[in-house]
C-alpha cells in the first residue's frame, strides 16, 4: 500500500536537493551526505532542477554580501560591483565563464562540428574566447554599478534574482537539445524532461516575487526574468545549428547570457529603481 511521505521526509529531500545544486553549480562548502557526494555517484540533474535557482539566490547573496562589505568600506559603486561579481566567480570557481570561453572560441574558431567540438574541449584560450570573457564581465559589472545607484537593496536584489534566473537559463540547453557528444558533463546531465524546465521556472518567479517585493518591484523582476530566458535560448538556439546539441560549455555560456540579460533588464526603462 502506498504511504505518503512525512513531512520531515520531503524536508530532508528538499535540502538534500538543495545541497546537490550548490555543488554542482558552486565550490561554496556544503554539508556532506549530498546523493552527489560520491565522486561516483550519476549526476540526477532531473531530480534537483527545481533547486537550481535556490542554488543561485544563495550564490547571488554571496555576492551581494561583498557588495555590501565593499559599500562599508566606503568604496564606489563600481568598484562594490567589480568586487561582487569577483566574489561570484570564486564561488563558482569560474564555472561558467569557463563554458563561454570555450563556446565562444569553438563557434569562432571552428569550420566544422567535429572541429568546433574538439576546439571547445581544448583547454587553451583563444581571442574568440577572451573577447567574450572580457565583455561578458565588463557588462555584468557596469549593469550593476549602474543598479547600485539605487541603493544596496536594489544591488542585492539584483544580485539575487540574476543568480536564480541564470541558473535556470543553464538548464534550457540541457532541456531543449539532445547531448552533443557521447561523453562529458552534456553527456553526463543528459536531457531534462519539460517538467523539470517548468518546476526551474516556479522557483525563478517565486524568488522574482519576493526581490520585486523587497526592492526592484514585481513587474521589473519578471520583465528581467522574462529576457533572461530568452537569452538562455537564443544561445540554446545558437548551439542546436552551430554544434546540433548541448555540451556543458554551452550551458555554461546560456547561464552568463542570461544573467547579463536579467540584470541589463532592471535597467531598461530610464534609471534604475
Amino acid at each position: 500500500m502506498f504511504e505518503a511521505p512525512t513531512r520531515s521526509a520531503l524536508i530532508a529531500r528538499a535540502w538534500r536537493d538543495l545541497v546537490d545544486a550548490l555543488r554542482f553549480f558552486s565550490r561554496l562548502p556544503t554539508p556532506s551526505g549530498g546523493a552527489n557526494s560520491d565522486a561516483g555517484a550519476g549526476l540526477e540533474l532531473a531530480r534537483f532542477a527545481w533547486a537550481c535557482p535556490i542554488a543561485g539566490a544563495l550564490i547571488g547573496a554571496v555576492g551581494a554580501a561583498a557588495f555590501g562589505l565593499a559599500a562599508l568600506l566606503g568604496l564606489p559603486s563600481f568598484l562594490r560591483a567589480a568586487f561582487a561579481v569577483a566574489t561570484l566567480v570564486l564561488a563558482t570557481g569560474a564555472l561558467h565563464e569557463d563554458g563561454l570561453a570555450d563556446l565562444a572560441d569553438g563557434f569562432g574558431g571552428g569550420q566544422t562540428r567535429e572541429s568546433k567540438l574538439a576546439i571547445m574541449r581544448d583547454s587553451r584560450i583563444g581571442v574568440y574566447g577572451t573577447l567574450a570573457l572580457v565583455l561578458s564581465l565588463m557588462l555584468r559589472v557596469g549593469a550593476l554599478a549602474a543598479l547600485a545607484h539605487g541603493g544596496f537593496a536594489v544591488a542585492a536584489a539584483s544580485l539575487i534574482l540574476s543568480g536564480a534566473a541564470s541558473r535556470a537559463g543553464a538548464l534550457f540547453p540541457l532541456a531543449l537539445l539532445p547531448p552533443a557528444r557521447a561523453d562529458g558533463a552534456g553527456a553526463g546531465a543528459g536531457r531534462l524532461e519539460a517538467n523539470d524546465l517548468i518546476a526551474a521556472g516556479v522557483a525563478v518567479v517565486c524568488v522574482a516575487f519576493l526581490a520585486g517585493l523587497v526592492a526592484l518591484g514585481v513587474t521589473r523582476a519578471l520583465f528581467a526574468c522574462v529576457l533572461a530566458a530568452a537569452a538562455a535560448w537564443g544561445v540554446s538556439a545558437l548551439a542546436r545549428r552551430q554544434i546540433g546539441g548541448q555540451t556543458g560549455d554551452v550551458a555554461g555560456a546560456a547561464q552568463q547570457a542570461a544573467e547579463i540579460a536579467c540584470l541589463s533588464a532592471l535597467l531598461i526603462g530610464g534609471r534604475a529603481p
